[in-house]
């Protein structure tokens, strides 16, 4: 009785025949995935991006059949983190959970960068975007955004607007360039002495992300004038947009998602792409991102490419209208 040789076999047998010409691809692939996988959150132990990073780890090991570790490597605005994943090796097997300042900001903040947000990357998913919350203190005499800016303009560089990050700084940026107003900007170590100071006066507003805000604006110490987003989060649902508050188009939410690096099998991306979008499809999930304040997207690769793009285009010119300088 003569055999046909199984799909399977024939393909092992291939792999173990040619493997310089099949490495990454077509042998690299079979079984996907066979082995522990990674993902890098290049932002500090306790962060947001940390404490997605573990959520999805479980989950994707649940659904992958696989060990799923986060590997935290922090420092210098997560360029450390996002460089690694950008030099290891395309199968699939180590992700970033990247921001829109690691994939956006960056580029345009430094003079020299490690990598290419665009070239050095494949996207796997746009996961959500975060806004930011425009905040004041209770002694704050205006109801709203444009009270804010006609202060603002009655006393040109008397008001002074706080940031701890990139992105609250340059969401500040975007809103100066946007409603033309002069303020003194003042930078911090960290959101909790900004909030501090705001609380006690010495500065008048700040943009802070929607998840640490929320509890100073429930318990009564700050106020929200608006958020940063296209559309209001559920949140804060009361509070309008930067946008409906009378300056349309302006957008500042911070993003997440996930990337591997550029050359990794395009049925592997779809492997990874298929599982996450099965895990923001779980109630659980769904919870857990609506109380963080993230504002689930889901995207294909393709959308999360365009993002990526229209991000570092947005940030290029407000360093160009606002003459920040880069930093080396």
């Amino acid at each position: 009785m003569i055999r046909t040789p199984s799909f399977a076999g024939m393909l092992t047998a291939l792999c173990l025949g040619v493997t310089g010409l099949f490495s990454g691809t077509l042998c690299a692939q079979q079984g996907f995935p066979n082995k522990p996988l990674r993902i890098v959150a290049p932002f500090p132990a306790g962060s947001s991006t940390d404490i997605l990073a573990r959520l999805i780890a479980q989950k994707m090991s649940d659904g992958l059949g696989q060990p799923v570790v986060v590997d935290n490597r922090a420092g210098a605005n997560g360029i450390i983190g996002t460089e690694l994943v950008a030099r290891a090796a395309p199968d699939g097997y180590t992700m970033v959970l990247a921001s829109n300042g690691t994939h956006g900001i960056n580029s345009n903040l430094f003079s020299k960068l490690p990598y290419d947000p665009i070239k050095d990357f494949a996207p796997v998913m746009l996961v959500g975007t975060v806004p930011y919350v425009l905040l004041v203190n209770n002694s704050f005499s205006g109801q709203s955004v444009k009270d804010l800016v006609a202060q603002a303009k009655a006393r040109p560089g008397g008001l002074a607007m706080g940031y701890s990050a990139s992105v609250s700084q340059l969401s500040g940026e975007l809103f100066k360039l946007t409603t033309g107003i002069e303020v003194t900007s003042v930078a911090y170590k960290g959101t909790p002495p900004a909030l501090t100071d705001l609380m006690g006066g010495q500065i008048q507003f700040l943009f802070d992300p929607s998840i640490s805000a929320l509890p100073q604006v429930r318990g009564g110490k700050l106020r929200a004038l608006a958020v940063t987003s296209p559309k209001r989060t559920p949140l804060l649902p009361e509070v309008p947009t930067v946008a409906e508050s009378g300056y349309p188009g302006y957008d500042a939410a911070a993003f997440t998602g996930f990337l591997v690096p550029a050359g990794t099998p395009r049925d592997v991306i779809n492997r990874l792409h298929a599982e996450l979008v099965r895990i923001f499809q779980l109630p659980d999930v769904q919870e857990r991102m609506t109380q963080s304040g993230l504002d689930v997207v889901a995207s294909t690769p393709e959308q999360f490419a365009d993002a990526i793009r229209r991000e570092i285009d947005k940030w290029a010119r407000v360093f160009r209208d606002a003459k920040l300088p880069k930093m080396n």
